[in-house]
């Protein structure tokens, strides 16, 4: 069974011009960051559009994700993104037996079930597979509150459901609670771009999902902290946290400026997202190009 652990970066979806989807800019994306040394990939992340895509680009993204992943030996994860508890469940088995290393549930948030109802629903998804399942716990998303205590019950409850993806506001005191209560055996995993990794891993945390354009930047700043150079590693970590501040403004701005550079690097052709998406402006342009310069020197190339 795959451990989950290091830098798993949420994939972006690739877009020609026209809106249609282009697989050979995925393909190439996928390759870039299996080859770049990171440690899984995320596919239907919240970052990922899912929410964008039909069924049919849902299938051969999931058949292109596993196979490149077998290929290079990088666990692949794939998100359970439906509201309905019997349809969730269809879609984990159907990942499972395509191949998927693990899965991450995402809470049911459309007119917003109550939290034995989400809980059920987290329960029921992880025991109808056996691969690992990540609960991806979102609130700024999703609307739905979890506590510590009902993910720790999980945790006790469900054999193959040890992974959590935090990303409350703030996560540090969230990720200790839970560490606490089930006694260190939780497998936290830091979500929101990775703006309070360090402090993530310093708290018991064993990962990160941030967006894929500066998947390098991040695996530097995790090699850093394996090694016990914790202030070098803030030191990076302060740099991306300036272009994180810019283009995270909200979920929809990331996608887009996580695009453009992507396009800047010539790992994807385009940089189009679907509709409705963020528009940016000369304001926006001018001073992501600024702190585009800063973080560069950071590439891998």
């Amino acid at each position: 069974m795959v451990e989950l652990k290091g830098i798993i970066p949420a994939i972006a979806s690739t877009f020609t011009r026209t809106g249609e989807y282009d697989y050979d800019s995925y393909t190439n994306l996928v390759r870039t960051l299996t080859s770049g040394g990171c440690h899984g990939i995320f596919l239907f992340a919240i970052a990922g559009e899912y929410y964008k895509l039909t069924e049919a680009e849902e299938q051969r993204l999931v058949t292109i994700t596993v196979e490149e992943c077998r290929r290079s030996g990088t666990p692949s994860v794939i998100s359970v993104t439906k509201h309905a508890t019997e349809v969730a469940i269809r879609s984990a088995q159907e990942y499972e037996a395509a191949g998927a290393d693990t899965l991450v549930v995402l809470p049911p948030f459309f007119l917003k079930p109550g939290g034995a109802e989400v809980v059920d629903h987290l329960r029921r998804v992880a025991q109808a597979v056996k691969i690992p399942v990540v609960v991806q716990y979102a609130p700024e998303q999703t609307g739905v509150s979890i506590a510590p205590q009902a993910l720790a019950n999980l945790c006790n409850e469900v054999e193959n459901m040890q992974y959590f993806k935090i990303e409350c506001k703030p996560p540090g005191a969230y990720i200790s609670k839970l560490m606490e209560i089930t006694g260190d055996a939780a497998r936290v995993i830091v979500g929101n771009a990775g703006f309070q990794m360090i402090e993530g891993f310093e708290r018991g945390a064993i990962g990160v999902m941030p967006g894929c354009s500066m998947y390098d930047v991040y695996l530097k700043i995790y090699s850093l902290l394996m090694r016990g150079q914790r202030r070098q590693a803030m030191l990076v970590h302060n740099d991306l946290n300036a272009m994180l501040n810019h283009i995270r403004q909200n979920v929809e701005m990331i996608i887009a400026f996580e695009k453009k550079i992507l396009k800047k690097r010539g790992i994807i052709a385009e940089d189009t997202c679907r509709t409705p998406t963020f528009t940016s402006d000369p304001v926006y342009d001018e001073l992501f190009e600024y702190y585009y310069e800063l973080i560069q020197p950071y590439f891998a190339y």
